[in-house]
């Protein structure tokens, strides 16, 4: 049988169906199998290599084939592969919650599981929205959140988010939620600065807060960076005095850290730069440092008193997963909490997102790149057709995938949001690569740009 890239590509589009793809893309479109992964590199099965900036869609922390984690699963798999977590338990749920809630924003004691970043957020709505039922306020049942914001793909979490690229053709099926304007920083004014920017914008969520309190279970929303929205940033002040109104309100604070989560903002967690703690947190993609699919959902002890009842009062939790609590994935999440422990990474992350942020914002020099911004890890150059007026190239032309062909062609796997470049490497990323990342971005889009 051929071993080569192309047998494979042969047997792969006779049968798998692509996630966020049109699949007649790869009519011309290469489509890549993978062979192996180590570090921050990928090889097909023809040897080539590639160099994963984007940690493989916001995954991959401590590389590919990590040792360490490698070690954690193997261990695991000779002792319980798998138990259901209703009515029994095992060693590494309950480690990895006690390790969570003891790295958590201070108050977040309790941990439901799931088993991706959507579920999460279908727990954390369902619990808030039963939440106020079960205290008997079954009136607050509509969730507040933001222009541009990404919370994941089943119905619950595309309702919440605001891509109209993935929520418009399945409106029909959705929850009316209110939508207030994002407080995006790269919407700000001329000389305006971010903090001015985002404080001015929050007034639009104390208008929502005013008018809705009553009737809203939560508002939700990614803090600091919204991800999948074109890595728009924003400053910290919207979560200190959105804290602050929801507590003003009486409404819950959703915080979905999923892409944002375990060290790419710079801290352990985004909500630590405003100072705050939400009153539920949604944890997924980086949580098994990319290795198997685990989510949670942190909580407090007044959202988990309220369903603590006789079970005849009907005020259970009733939500599952068959893989909740997963041993593997929870022994390869506690493996991933232990290198950041030992290793002190976020301390060592510092230097490399300085050498991110310096090497990238050469990019800002490029006469169709508007801006450069970044926090911690997370660095995005905004491409447009028109500088000076901040005109975007029509998303018809896709310039993105330009850039993301040559940048596959150079040995280096970039996937642009659109006409957004952006550059989210694993933490095992050395000065050399980030380098190279960049470089190879700089290439991508005078290539792309060029016409």
């Amino acid at each position: 049988m051929r071993t080569d890239n192309a047998a494979y590509v042969a047997r792969d589009l006779a049968h798998v169906w692509h996630p966020c793809t049109q699949m007649k893309d790869h009519e011309h479109v290469p489509l890549i199998p993978i062979r192996r992964g180590e570090g921050a590199w990928l090889e097909d099965f023809e040897g080539k290599r590639y160099l994963d900036a984007i940690s493989s869609w916001w995954v991959n922390l401590f590389g590919h084939a990590n040792p360490r984690i490698n070690a954690a699963v193997r261990a695991q798999l000779e002792r319980l592969e798998q138990v259901i977590l209703a009515g029994f338990t095992h060693e590494p749920v309950i480690r990895l919650s006690e390790a969570l809630t003891a790295v958590a924003p201070a108050g977040l004691t309790r941990c439901f599981y799931a088993d991706n970043g959507s579920s999460a957020v279908e727990v954390a709505v369902k619990m808030s929205f039963h939440y106020w039922r079960n205290v008997g306020r079954g009136e607050k049942r509509r969730f507040i959140t933001l222009s541009n914001s990404y919370h994941g793909e089943t119905l619950g979490a595309l309702a919440v988010g605001n891509v109209e690229l993935y929520k418009d053709i399945y409106r029909p099926l959705l929850m009316d939620v209110i939508t207030v304007p994002s407080p995006d920083c790269y919407e700000r004014d001329n000389g305006e600065s971010w903090a001015e920017h985002t404080r001015r914008k929050f007034a639009h969520m104390e208008a929502a807060l005013e008018r809705h309190a009553h009737e809203s279970a939560a508002v939700i929303l990614e803090p600091l960076v919204q991800c999948a929205g074109g890595m728009r940033m924003y400053d910290p002040v919207y979560l200190t005095l959105l804290r602050a109104a929801c507590d003003r309100h009486q409404v819950h604070l959703i915080a979905d850290e999923i892409a944002v989560g375990f060290g790419r903002t710079g801290t352990m967690f985004a909500c630590e730069q405003a100072g705050i703690r939400p009153d539920l947190m949604c944890l997924s993609k980086g949580l098994t440092a990319g290795y198997l699919p685990l989510s949670a959902v942190l909580t407090t002890e007044p959202v988990y008193a309220a369903f603590y009842d006789e079970y005849v009062k009907l005020n259970a939790f009733l939500h599952s997963h068959s893989f909740t609590g997963n041993p593997l994935a929870c022994s390869a999440a506690l493996a991933c909490l232990e290198i950041f422990r030992s290793d002190e990474v976020l301390e060592r992350n510092r230097a490399l997102s300085a050498r991110l942020g310096e090497r990238a914002r050469t990019l800002q020099d490029h006469p169709h790149v508007a801006e450069v911004r970044q926090r911690g890890m997370i660095v995005a150059a905004e491409l447009v057709r028109d500088k000076a007026a901040r005109q975007p190239y029509p998303w018809q032309e896709r310039r993105g995938l330009a850039i993301y062909r040559h940048a596959l062609a150079r040995g280096v796997l970039l996937r642009p949001v659109g006409n957004v470049v952006y550059f989210m490497p694993p933490y095992v990323v050395t000065p050399q690569e980030i380098d190279l990342m960049v470089e190879v971005a700089r290439e991508g889009i005078e290539l792309a740009t060029c016409a």
